[in-house]
Parts: structure tokens; sequence; C-alpha cells
């Protein structure tokens, strides 16, 4: 596929399609929207089977130099290719949880979805830093619009508190780019995973790039909006939001901080392991008391994507890994148990835990699918969640046995609040009459839930097809940290020698050895 070029097609077709969505009627609209994504998911695929496993480590690189030093550079790595995978898969599955649930200003609606496309996988296709920002920030638009005109009750509030929360880190994060950018003479964003920033410099740049994507993740104490944001959103905008938006914040961690500012990393990687710790048991057990479902499976996200954060600090192969994996399994059933908890919302309109029971009864195949998603959740072997938790944990042990055994601690209040929800909601007698009427799942559901179930259990079965395409970039990374890396509390533990420290007078300039190539 040399010369052809299928990142741009990505852009533009969900681009295209949006303007078309906004002078469509409704039911037009709902299609253009659909082929759009499923166009755009079948230029995915071919990227995926196109992609040199083993190769150069950028790929597909357009580039086209428009002002100053600004420059429109798109490329793709292994790491990058399976979010934008993962975007591509859940765009189309948004559509059809919209499709009869949106009924009011559906050509808006679908055209914000589509801008939403663009700017995700935007974001993880640019290779030039001030393209990176646009793309970033652009997301924020698209997310006030669905969460303001199609939410719930509070909608105002919800949206106007997601948009300050993301806009004023990001802020900071701009300011931090213009400094790195007068700094390194470039935007070009591999020169400057390659460049040797200042130790002195580093723990500003950091520490402003971290108040922007620790909101995006979202970190504790900073994660007060997302319940908010979701309890408001519609049900498509809750999964886009837990399946990929989130998923930015931690694709910064690993494509800037930690790469760029390793010196700054490795100071600051206990503040990043404490506030993990107390999220994963903090929001757990917040998770444990909470009776919309919406709330609950919002708090679990943010305890998933603190074991998200540990496992990208641990600073080791398995614990980078680990966390990619997490990141793409969340996704797939995150989303899936958003959706699940619209289907019975669409039926009963509340999402109160106990107005529910029984549905085991009549609604078997709903029952089933809520397993999985569940079991998946909880890190039942075989399926998607296993495989990220148990190579983030084996990683975050190497770094620290006390952070470990934290996280292991929140992924078993995990299991609590999970099975709690599924036996109030699913288990128990059928008496309430309104719940008695709830019909199962119709084709277009199925249509859904299928290829999320299958994608949990392939990522459970076969984790190899997911880890193969970003096993080299997670080298590079773990290469270009591994001078600053600190000897974590497990090599005391386990009576081997400390290792000898590469982070005094040498360390900013030997990190050559672990750049991009």
């Amino acid at each position: 596929m040399s010369g052809f070029p299928i990142l741009s097609l990505m852009l533009a077709v969900p681009l295209v399609a949006a303007i078309l969505c906004l002078y469509a009627g409704d039911r037009n609209a709902r299609m253009i929207a659909l082929v759009a994504t499923l166009i755009d998911f079948a230029l995915g695929v071919v990227l995926w089977a196109n992609f040199d496993i083993g190769g150069a480590q950028w790929q597909f690189v357009e580039r086209a130099d428009l002002f100053g030093r600004f420059s429109y550079k798109l490329g793709i790595d292994g790491m990058a290719l399976m979010l934008i995978m993962l975007s591509v898969f859940l765009m189309p599955l948004c559509i059809l949880a919209s499709w009869d649930a949106i009924k009011q200003r559906v050509g808006l609606y679908m055209a914000m979805f589509l801008i939403m496309e663009v700017v995700m996988i935007g974001v993880f296709m640019a290779q030039d830093l001030l393209l990176f920002y646009i793309f970033f920030e652009a997301g924020l638009i698209p997310m006030y619009f669905i969460i303001g005109i199609w939410g719930g009750a509070n909608r105002k509030y919800a949206a106007f508190k997601f948009f300050l929360y993301t806009l004023l880190g990001s802020v900071l994060m701009l300011i931090a780019m213009i400094a790195m950018i007068a700094e390194a003479g470039t935007t070009d964003i591999p020169t400057l995973l390659n460049y040797d920033f200042p130790v002195e410099m580093q723990t500003w740049l950091w520490l402003a790039f971290f108040a922007s994507l620790a909101v995006k993740m979202p970190m504790w104490p900073v994660h007060t909006w997302l319940p908010d944001a979701h309890v408001q959103a519609p049900t498509a905008g809750s999964m886009i939001l837990a399946g990929v938006l989130l998923k930015l914040g931690a694709y910064g961690f690993i494509r800037f901080m930690m790469p760029m500012f390793p010196d700054a990393s490795a100071q600051l990687m206990w503040l990043v392991f404490g506030l993990s710790m107390v999220a994963v048991v903090y929001t757990s057990l917040v998770a444990l008391v909470q009776n919309d479902m919406k709330k609950l499976i919002a708090y679990s996200s943010v305890a998933h994507m603190a074991i998200v954060t540990a496992g990208l600090f641990a600073f080791n192969q398995q614990g980078i890994e680990g966390a990619l994996i997490i990141m793409l399994s969340h996704g797939v059933v995150s989303a899936a148990l958003f959706f699940c908890v619209g289907v019975i919302y669409d039926r009963l309109h509340t999402r109160e835990i106990d107005r529910y029971g029984g549905l085991a009864v009549n609604m078997p195949a709903y029952a089933l699918f809520f397993m999985l998603f569940t079991m998946a959740s909880i890190g039942l072997p075989g399926t998607s969640g296993f495989v990220g938790e148990f190579l983030s944990l084996l990683g975050i042990y190497e770094a620290s046995s006390v952070v470990a055994f934290v996280c292991t601690t929140g992924i078993i209040l995990g299991a609590a609040y999970m099975l709690y929800l599924y036996r109030r909601v699913v288990f128990g007698e059928l008496t309430k009459d309104d719940v008695k009427a709830m019909p199962d799942l119709n084709p277009r559901e199925w249509a859904i839930m299928a290829p999320l179930a299958a994608v949990a259990l392939w990522m459970g079965v076969y984790p190899e097809s997911f880890l193969a395409p970003m096993r080299s970039d997670v080298t590079t990374v773990v290469a270009r940290l591994a001078p600053a890396k600190p000897a974590g509390d497990a090599h005391l533990a386990a009576g081997k020698p400390k290792p000898a420290a590469a982070h005094g007078e040498n360390a900013h300039g030997s990190s050559h050895a672990g750049g991009v190539q």
C-alpha cells in the first residue's frame, strides 16, 4: 500500500458523511452514518492486514508541510493501530445503539458522532505535536453537544462540568507544547521522542501534561466529572466515552510523558502509584453503594483506568503491555456494559437497580450476554479482562509489591460490585408486572451484543493477535525509560541486589540508546 493515503481516507470518510447527515432526513442520516462507519471499519481491517509487524516503527506515513513548523503529518505504530481499530469497531455499534433511541435532531446527532470518529482516530494518527493537540481538544466539542442536547434531565450541568474540567488542564498542556517546540525547534513527534530535554525542564513539562491527561483518564481526585457525564449521556454517548475517550489520557502518557520525559517520569512515578492505589480502592468502594447502574459502571471505569496508570509506570514490558490490553479490553467491555444498561432502560426508562430483578426468566439471551461482560469486567480467565490484569499485576509487582497488593484488593472489590449488580438485576423472583412485560433482545440488539462478545472472548483466548503489533513499540518505550528506571521494592523483597542506577550524571546523555529508530 506504498503511497496510498489510507489514513487521510479514514479521516475523510466520516467527515464527508457528517456534512451529508446535516442535510439529509432522519432516516437517511442514520443510514449514511452507519455506512460511513462500516467503511471506516473496513479500512481499519485493511490497515491491520497490511501492518508490517517487526517492520519500521512508523508506517503509512503521510506528510504535507503547511506553514512555519506546522505540518499535516500522519503515521501509526502498533499501539496507535490497536486504538484506531478499537475506535472504528465501536463506532458502527454506537450508531446502531442510537437507531431507535434518538428521535430528535437525528441528522445533527449522527454528524456529531461522525466528527467524534474523525478526531478520535486523528489523535492516534497525528505525528505533529500541534496537529495532535487540535485533534485532542476537538473531541470536547461533539461530546459536549451529545451530552448537552440528547442527555438526561441534568444534561447541561454535566456537559459544562465535562467541558470545563477537560479544558482547564489542556491549557497547561498547550503551554508545555509551546515550550517543547521552542526548546527542540520542531513539532515532529518522532523527532521529539529522541530529544533529550533538560532534566529540570522535564519536571515542569511532565506536570503540565499530567494536569491535562489525568483529567482525561480520569484519575482520582479529578474524576468527578465522569459519573455525571455518564449518567446524563445517551447510551451511545456513554459507550464511546468509556470505550475510547478515556483512553486518550493513557495514550498521552505512553506516547508523550514517559518517552519524552523519562527522568521526570521516574522521579514522579510514586505520585502516579499513590493516586492509582487510592483510586482503585476508593472508587471500587463507592461503586459498591450505587443504586444507579450507570454510576456503578462509571466508577468501575475509574478503578480500571487506575490499574492502567499503575501498569504503565511499572516501567517494564509486562506492565505496559498489560496496561495496553486493559485499555482495549475495557474499551470493549465497558461499552458493552453501558449498552446492557441502555437495553433495559429503553424498556422501563429507569436505571435504578432495585426496580429490576428476575430478568433471567423473561430475558435469557440478555442475561447470558450481561453475564459474559460482567465476567470480562471482573477478569475471569478466558475473557479479555484476565489477560490485561494478569500482565499488569505481574509488571506492577516487579516495580512494587505494595502497589501490586493494593491493586489486587481493588480487583477483588471489582468482583464484589459487579456480581452484586448482576445478582440484583438478573436473578431473584420476577414479581414486578412491568418487568415481566419486558421482551428479550431484538435483532438490532443481537447485532450489537454479538460482535462485542466475540471480541471479548477472542482477546481472552488469543491475546497474541493484539499484543504482537504493539510489542516492539513497548520494547522501545521500555528501553527509553531504562536509564532512569528506579529499583522497585520487589528486588529487595526477593533478596536481589539493587540494580546500578543510571539515573545519575550520565542518565541524560545515555538515553539515546533506547531512542526511536
